[in-house]
């Protein structure tokens, strides 16, 4: 039954991308060009490109195809699907331009129609029939000007049609190509340092103004490689933390393919290191050899342990998507024993186990994973299936703390949902 309902979910997102792509086609190419014009051909072959190239972007990864294949096509193949998605936002919102537009050239033409000329009387006097030795003589009424066709001094309504199609069409790709370049530019840019301050009840006054910064989501892959794990370095660094703690999602790729582009982090700096927790991508990518190269690189992995920093407990959790290979998060053995009198502070890539933190007694828990939507409208998406999509916020005893992320995966686009990367700043009650 789940392999029909996962075929059933196929057919339907396949018929739903063809409609789109008909639906962009029609009023990008169709109503723009004329037949058989060189626009009209490039934009037909276009059409069918582009998605062609995006589903090669998606599984040329999974499918095993050479990294540098990958490459080739992650760039033009991602970045059309972002492009696609606001491309038909824009058309839509058109949708409801298109025909305002259209009456109001319908009523400047109706405007410039001039009056219909009236008769002309005869100018002049006719002399009477009953003088003589005078002809009669009658001045010939003046021609009626010829009549100006409806609309002559607007358009013509063909040219009307094509008008609105190429404004609104023109309208529509400037803005959503501009949004798609500027969320590019978002994410090559390398993300922001935000900064927020937890209290926790149990940090003792030592610990208080503890900073950790928080990195989640970098997603090294066939498109963000080397210089965007440079700039992540080198951002984090600059905020000189007490610690850092990388919750997952590092890789979309394998330690061959990869392993260059994440060495640079064998330059993150902290007064008490850096720790490191598997996401869901890493068991797409192979864990166990991703744990024991960021080890290599000098970062400590918490697969289901904890560790006593000055004044708390950290503890880091494996992802649940590590169930299927049996290294899911173990929750009693990470905190089961610990000292509860301790604050203890929770690394975990996804939100969705906060139950089991709330469960635990943990006062923090750090979360990536939801990127905070990354493309709007996604963020409404991704409220459906995780309890908080970016910030802090308070279950029971518990709060729970969610970076944007500082990367991207898919489309190298970001908007409405900027990387982030944060400085958690732990603050004690009794300070």
């Amino acid at each position: 039954m789940a392999v029909v309902g996962l075929a059933l979910l196929a057919v339907v997102v396949l018929a739903l991308l063809v409609l789109v792509h008909r639906y962009v086609w029609r009023r990008f190419v169709g109503d723009t060009t004329a037949p058989g014009s060189p626009l009209r051909r490039a934009g037909t072959v276009a059409v069918y490109v582009l998605p062609l190239l995006s589903v090669g972007a998606l599984v040329s990864g999974r499918a095993g195809a050479p990294f540098w294949l990958q490459r080739v096509l992650a760039w033009p193949g991602y970045l059309w699907l972002a492009a696609l998605l606001y491309l038909t936002l824009a058309l839509l919102a058109g949708e409801a331009v298109r025909p305002l537009l259209r009456r109001a050239l319908e009523r400047r033409a109706g405007a410039a129609a001039p009056e219909a000329a009236p008769g002309a009387a005869p100018s002049g006097d006719a002399a009477s029939p009953g003088s003589s030795g005078s002809s009669v003589v009658t001045e010939a009424p003046p021609a009626p000007a010829p009549a100006v066709p409806a609309g002559a001094s607007a358009l013509a309504a063909p040219s009307r049609r094509l008008f609105v199609a190429r404004t609104v069409g023109g309208a529509a790709a400037v803005a959503g190509l501009g949004t798609t370049a500027y969320g590019t530019y978002g994410v090559l840019r390398g993300p922001r340092v935000k900064r927020v301050t937890v209290p926790l009840a149990r940090l003792p006054r030592s610990a208080h103004g503890f900073r950790i910064a928080v990195v989640s989501d970098i997603h090294l892959g066939p498109v963000l490689g080397r210089a965007h794990t440079r700039r992540i370095v080198d951002t984090v660094n600059r905020t000189q933390p007490d610690l850092i703690a990388v919750v997952g999602d590092l890789v979309d790729g394998t330690v061959a393919d990869l392993g260059p582009a994440a060495e640079p982090l064998a330059g993150l700096r902290s007064r008490h290191g850096a720790f490191f927790v598997t996401g869901n991508h890493e068991y797409y990518s192979g864990a166990a050899p991703w744990v024991e190269h960021v080890r290599e690189l000098g970062l400590h992995p918490l697969e289901n342990a904890r560790v006593e920093i000055a004044g708390f407990d950290l503890a880091g959790v494996n992802d649940v998507a590590g169930e299927s290979e049996g290294q899911g998060p173990d929750f009693g053995r990470a905190l089961g024993d610990r000292d509860r009198s301790r604050a203890a502070v929770l690394m975990a890539h996804q939100p969705v186990v906060i139950d089991e933190a709330v469960e635990h007694g943990v006062d923090l828990q750090l979360s990536g994973h939801t990127h905070g939507g990354q493309l709007w409208p996604g963020n409404y998406i991704a409220e459906l299936s995780n309890p908080t999509v970016a910030g802090l916020e308070r279950y029971g005893d518990t709060q729970l703390y969610v970076t944007r992320g500082a990367g991207a995966w898919g489309p190298p686009v970001r908007v409405g949902a900027p990387s982030d990367i944060t400085v958690v700043e732990l603050a004690s009650k009794q300070a």
